[in-house]
């Protein structure tokens, strides 16, 4: 496998990530910011964050296995989400948790987290890009 995770002694150990990622392999893949569209371009959970980080999550899986790799060679995730703030983590953590529980496996490569003040069009509420490296 060319993706080793890792929690460093000395850094704190989150449920949802580890801190580190290691990669070995040759081929570097980038995923654009993947919002809660479905294949038609449909807006999914219009108003509903758990919604649409589970669509999101699911579109980046569905970007990964059209070019044979899975969330097992993400090295890196980064999330936007509209208006953040700490009190929506459960609604974030549910959608991972139902996007996981589809995709047959957890996303824990890191991660960073991102409020921001607007995304592509009103209707989206979170984006979630990768980087994912295969051997």
């Amino acid at each position: 496998m060319a993706v080793t995770l890792v929690n460093p002694s000395g850094l704190p150990e989150v449920d949802v990530y580890r801190q580190v990622s290691v990669a070995t392999g040759s081929k570097l893949i980038h995923v654009a910011g993947q919002v809660a569209w479905d294949a038609d371009g449909k807006t999914i959970g219009e108003g509903d964050l758990t919604a649409q980080v589970e669509q999101c999550y699911l579109n980046v899986g569905t970007a990964l296995a059209g070019v044979g790799a899975s969330f097992a060679d993400v090295v890196k995730l980064t999330v936007h989400v509209v208006d953040w703030t700490p009190d929506r983590m459960p609604e974030l953590l549910e959608g991972i948790a139902r996007a996981s529980a589809k995709l047959g496996t957890t996303p824990i490569a890191p991660a960073s987290l991102f409020g921001t003040a607007a995304l592509d069009v009103p209707e989206h509420l979170v984006e979630v890009e990768a980087t994912a490296v295969l051997d």
